[in-house]
């Protein structure tokens, strides 16, 4: 099947969508164990979530590189998620969707949210010719993610972790088999038309 140069693929349901993010222990583990954000995680900070799996795995080298080790999947309200797309801005000027780059930089600087589409991922973690979704939340979004839309959050690291080692030993059926069941997430074209590059 073709796949459009940007579609959100996500594993989600009828109220929900699932993201991935990853984090020290420190950050990660009492998030597990509490289903909800600790106080130590920074709710005035920029917050990036990636409903891509692959994607996240290729940020976070499958859960092993330095601040990253605990790879977390996140289930929030679909109702929050579109919240965020509709406010969101593009992380980088596009010819056509805005119309100035000055125009851009106001909307980016107001906007609690910033979408960005980056090359979605195969096993080996090398780049696929579309894109995937990632949003950075900032501000009222940061806050409302954390409060608000979170459901529950899930340790994924040992997934993550079995995966990778079916990925170095060449059994990329049964890799295939475990990743999450990502399907093209139902968005009305008009919330993405203000994210297109």
């Amino acid at each position: 099947m073709d796949e459009p140069p940007h579609r959100i693929r996500a594993l989600h349901t009828a109220s929900t969508i699932t993201v991935y993010q990853a984090y020290a222990p420190e950050i990660g583990l009492p998030a597990v164990q509490e289903g909800r954000f600790p106080a130590a995680w920074k709710r005035d900070r920029m917050t990036w979530i990636k409903p891509s799996f692959l994607w996240m795995m290729y940020r976070c080298g499958w859960g092993t590189k330095e601040g990253q080790e605990t790879v977390l999947a996140v289930e929030i309200s679909r109702d929050g998620f579109e919240w965020a797309l509709t406010n969101a801005c593009l992380s980088s000027y596009a010819r056509g969707t805005h119309p100035d780059r000055a125009t851009w930089q106001r909307q980016l600087k107001r906007a609690p949210a910033r979408a960005q589409w980056d090359p979605e991922r195969d096993l080996q973690l090398q780049p696929r010719p579309y894109r995937s979704l990632q949003l950075g939340l900032s501000g009222e979004a940061s806050r409302r993610y954390a409060d608000e839309w979170t459901i529950a959050i899930r340790d994924v690291t040992p997934l993550a972790h079995e995966i990778h080692a079916m990925v170095k030993g060449g059994d990329l059926d049964s890799a295939t088999r475990l990743l999450p069941e990502e399907r093209p997430y139902p968005v009305e074209d008009e919330l993405l038309a203000h994210l297109r590059e």
